[in-house]
This record gives structure tokens, sequence and C-alpha cells, in this order.
């Protein structure tokens, strides 16, 4: 019997131990960094309900964002100042890490698509 409470003690606390799967839910709010490099300046950025705002350079953008799933989002220009600025940009979140994750960017009906990371350093 001892074995027995030994055993499914040890299967509890094995199970319980057990890593939280990663969600790219929790990316929705926050505030976010992309690092400078691969195309990128670096931007900060701030979320908060169907909001976005980028801070990079000497420019601040204030974005819409529409969360299609939890791996898929359109950012849409809220005072667009170039015609390429009026397309919306479709993110595709490609990979997840602990504080991070990779994704893929379309601008429009493009076939470009320019990939990076964003990095949450906030809640």
């Amino acid at each position: 019997m001892k074995k027995i409470v030994l055993i499914f003690s040890i299967i509890v606390l094995v199970i319980s131990c057990k890593d939280e799967p990663l969600s790219a839910d929790r990316f929705k709010t926050g505030t976010f960094e992309i690092p400078a490099g691969k195309g990128y300046e670096k931007t900060i950025i701030v979320r908060k309900d169907s909001l976005q705002i980028e801070t990079y350079e000497d420019r601040i953008d204030t974005l819409s964002i529409s969360w299609k799933n939890n791996f898929n989002y359109t950012l849409k220009m809220i005072h667009p100042k170039t015609a390429i600025d009026e397309d919306p940009i479709h993110i595709k979140i490609t990979n997840i890490e602990k504080n991070s994750y990779e994704f893929e960017a379309v601008i429009g009906h493009s076939n470009f698509i320019q990939k990076g990371e964003i990095i949450k350093i906030l809640d």
C-alpha cells in the first residue's frame, strides 16, 4: 500500500510541475520592443484594448489592432501620412517563446513578407 501511495504521489508531482503551454494570447496587451536590425529600427510598442502605439526614431504612430485569432492580427494606421500607410498590415505569429514571438508581416495585398521578432518587456 505504501508503494502505491508513493508512486501515486510521484505521478501527481510530475504532472503538476509540467509547464503551461505557450499561448499567443498573452501578447495582446503590454509593452513590447522590436530590436533594431532585420529591416527594423528599434521600436517600442504599447498595446491596450484595440490600440497599438509605436515609437521609433522620432516618430509616434497610432494603429488600430484587430485580432482574427491568437496567431493572426491586422494593424491599420489611424492617421495615415502616405499612401502605403493606408494599407492594412497583416501579421502572422510563426513562433512563440516565453517572452517573445516571431512574426511575418504583409502590407496590403503585397507578396513581400517582412519577418521580425517582438519581445514583451512589460505587462
